[in-house]
């Protein structure tokens, strides 16, 4: 083959950045144009047009036990190690009489599942967040459905 019939195969196309530009172009004009819809109130339900008059939420009807603090010796694997721990119950308030009334039931339970766990359990990280889900749960059966809402840690001390 001779020169003449490879130069045409080895020069290289030339391909143009139009389409990117007007593609980056485009995408910057849509954003702009949902944000400023968004901002300006022109989407229903979203953006700066709230109702002046409204206010916060009502509270819902709730009141809160007090729990007497427990502490519990977790143990001869723990070297005599103990647990302090106090909270208080979050009650639908019709519901307050009938939790205080079922508490030593409530302190029996918790002292039960407290006994129970491994110090190593204790010190993970992620343990409060699970510990306090299985202790809500073993209240809301003692207590029965509908009269505990929540269970409040204030104190859990490892010693």
């Amino acid at each position: 083959m001779s020169d003449a019939t490879l130069a045409p195969q080895m020069a290289p196309e030339r391909k143009t950045k139009i389409p990117l530009l007007l593609g980056v172009l485009l995408a910057l004009a849509l954003g702009g144009g949902g944000f400023f819809a968004a901002w300006s109130g022109m989407l229903p339900g979203i953006g700066a047009q709230a109702p002046a008059t409204a206010g916060p939420d009502p509270l819902p009807d709730i009141g809160f036990v007090a729990m007497e603090p427990i502490i519990v010796a977790l143990g001869p694997a723990a070297g005599g190690r103990f647990l302090k721990f106090t909270a208080q119950l979050e009650v639908a308030r019709p519901h307050m009489s009938e939790v205080n009334l079922l508490m030593p039931r409530i302190v029996d339970v918790l002292n039960g599942y407290l006994r129970a766990i491994s110090v190593s359990e204790i010190e993970d990280p992620g343990a409060m967040a699970r510990l306090r889900a299985q202790m809500l749960r073993r209240v809301q059966i003692v207590t029965g459905e509908g009269r505990v809402r929540d269970l409040l840690v204030n104190e859990f001390i490892l010693n």
